[in-house]
């Protein structure tokens, strides 16, 4: 399945990764369902393995693992990991999806990039207002544990049915549970450190499922690997708030696309 169109696309998924970050899954899901009209589920299962396999190379090649708070990974993974499975488990019947499965799972990527469209915009906002309401685990001790296995379950959930999430969701909630614990660094690295298993499970899962579509997965691994070399190496010259608004719109857009289909 080498078409043109798909290298295209993983191309310029891969070039808005290195450029600003933002997950391939709040692109390339809504790409392979609106425009290559695949099947919802197949489009998730799908990016859920594009997307270990791009975490993977991140996470080798950023040096990131010096800045990972594993304890905190651990206690995501063990509300989100549980969750996953619970989430394939439902799915498991879908190998030849109805219209009610492929409508939740669309409705419910709508949502995530909605979210994930707000994240980016009110982020500044955001990480302001959270470090002053946020968690303080000296007089609630057992509570900071609990809420980050909670969030992890809903990260989780969210990942495995819409591959949107980990990102978005997951940042939100370790800022909001760990203000003081993770600066800037520690965050992306241990979100992204949590984001890998996650994305391994999920798309393994679906992948089980029958729900990955091989030929295109290659395809677009193929052009999203020189798409992300120059992404990184334009990022530093292109203005960052521009890039976020600009995908913001995009993944707005496309969410109300989706939402109101």
């Amino acid at each position: 399945m080498w078409q043109p169109a798909y290298l295209a696309s993983g191309a310029l998924v891969g070039v808005v990764i290195g450029l600003t970050g933002i997950g391939g899954g709040s692109l390339m899901t809504p790409l392979l369902i609106l425009v290559f009209r695949q099947s919802p589920v197949v489009a998730v299962g799908t990016d859920l393995v594009f997307a270990a396999a791009t975490k993977f190379v991140a996470t080798a090649t950023s040096g990131l693992q010096r800045r990972v708070d594993w304890p905190v990974v651990g206690r995501m993974a063990a509300g989100s990991l549980p969750a996953a499975l619970a989430t394939l488990y439902w799915l498991k019947d879908t190998h030849d999806p109805g219209p009610e499965v492929a409508s939740i799972v669309t409705r419910a990527l709508a949502v995530m990039l909605l979210l994930t469209s707000a994240s980016l915009v009110l982020q500044p906002r955001l990480q302001t207002v959270i470090r002053e309401h946020a968690l303080r685990p000296g007089r609630w001790p057992w509570l900071q544990p609990l809420a980050t296995v909670v969030a992890g379950a809903i990260v989780g959930c969210a990942v495995t049915l819409t591959s949107v999430g980990a990102g978005a969701l997951g940042t939100v909630a370790l800022l909001f549970v760990y203000p003081l614990r993770l600066t800037p660094g520690r965050l992306v690295a241990t979100d992204l450190a949590h984001a890998l298993p996650l994305a391994l499970v999920a798309g393994a899962g679906h992948a089980v499922l029958g729900h990955v579509d091989y030929g295109l997965l290659v395809t677009l691994l193929a052009g999203s690997i020189p798409g992300v070399l120059i992404g990184t190496w334009c990022a530093p010259r292109a203005p960052a708030w521009l890039l976020r608004g600009l995908i913001s719109v995009m993944l707005a857009a496309t969410g109300g696309r989706l939402l109101f289909a």
